[in-house]
């Protein structure tokens, strides 16, 4: 691949992730096919996700562009087996048994350009976004590829006659974010119709997917474990400031309940104390596991 080449495939890239930036800003976390296809990025028209396969190369392209894992309510049933190796990196399924087959070649393609990739993760209702990642290896004899999900982009192109700039904001999501965040995110936010359980505020860039059981506790990404809550009640939540009973009622710290601050604090958290949660998901089996908000609300009150 020419410098020239490898320029092109970059500025789509870009021009994609940049679209995708546009779109979660606006409050769009889960994508169909029809929603990325017909797209005009960087002076082409492309589509940005597989329709039946699982890896995509467009015709205007060399290297792949994307590829993803499909939803399964039972992981057991998903065709391929994505998951972590012992070294911490994750894994994808090569196409088919010939590491040879054309969309194989195409992902091969990109990792030995070094080209950022989409990898779309099934959610109940489409796909949720990841991006941009990186293919850093191949293991042919259990037909995978090696997946760093954190890695930090590299200057794109060492001719000296080309520049092209990264936008820094990808340098700063690579290193937070992890394989279930984004699917997660996009589940939770669509269970609760991007609402705040606690206030109903409805901006989903205020909009966080906070867990029951924390993340570093082993708190699984399912939206029986989340709660979608402003960035205010998320903080309040975390620091022990709010407490979710399990029969979803909203109790706050004693002490936070008798301070006289200002209106955000108190039409903001005290006034919600003791009122049951305005938004929870319509299907009852997406809502909040009581075991796991009992344990947490105890959490709550050993810090009162």
């Amino acid at each position: 691949m020419t410098p020239e080449e490898r320029l092109r495939e970059l500025a789509i890239r870009h021009a994609a992730f940049a679209w995708l930036d546009r779109q979660r800003a606006a409050g769009h976390e889960t994508f169909t096919q029809q929603d990325t296809t017909g797209l005009s990025l960087a002076g082409e028209t492309i589509r940005l996700m597989p329709t039946q396969q699982g890896i995509w190369k467009p015709g205007n392209l060399q290297a792949a562009l994307s590829f993803r894992t499909v939803y399964r309510s039972d992981e057991s049933l998903r065709p391929y087996d994505d998951n972590v190796g012992g070294d911490g990196l994750y894994r994808y399924k090569m196409r088919g048994d010939d590491p040879h087959h054309y969309q194989n070649r195409a992902l091969r393609e990109a990792m030995a350009e070094q080209l950022p990739l989409i990898w779309w993760q099934g959610v109940p209702g489409g796909y949720s976004a990841l991006y941009p990642i990186y293919l850093i290896g191949e293991e042919r004899a259990d037909l995978q590829f090696v997946v760093d999900i954190d890695a930090v982009p590299q200057p794109d192109i060492a001719a000296s006659q080309v520049d092209i700039e990264l936008d820094p904001s990808y340098r700063e999501q690579l290193t937070k974010l992890r394989l279930h965040q984004r699917p997660f995110r996009a589940a939770v936010l669509r269970a609760y119709r991007t609402s705040c359980a606690v206030c109903s505020l409805r901006h989903s860039d205020l909009l966080d997917a906070a867990h029951i059981q924390e993340d570093g506790a082993g708190g699984r990404p399912v939206v029986t474990n989340g709660l979608s809550l402003c960035k205010m009640h998320h903080a309040a939540y975390d620091r022990r400031i709010v407490g979710i009973t399990p029969s979803y009622e909203v109790r706050v710290n004693a002490a936070v309940l008798q301070e006289v601050d200002g209106p955000m604090l108190r039409h903001g958290i005290q006034e919600f104390h003791g009122k049951r949660l305005m938004v929870i998901p319509e299907r009852r089996a997406q809502h909040p596991d009581r075991l796991l908000l009992e344990a947490r609300y105890q959490a709550f009150l050993d810090a009162s």
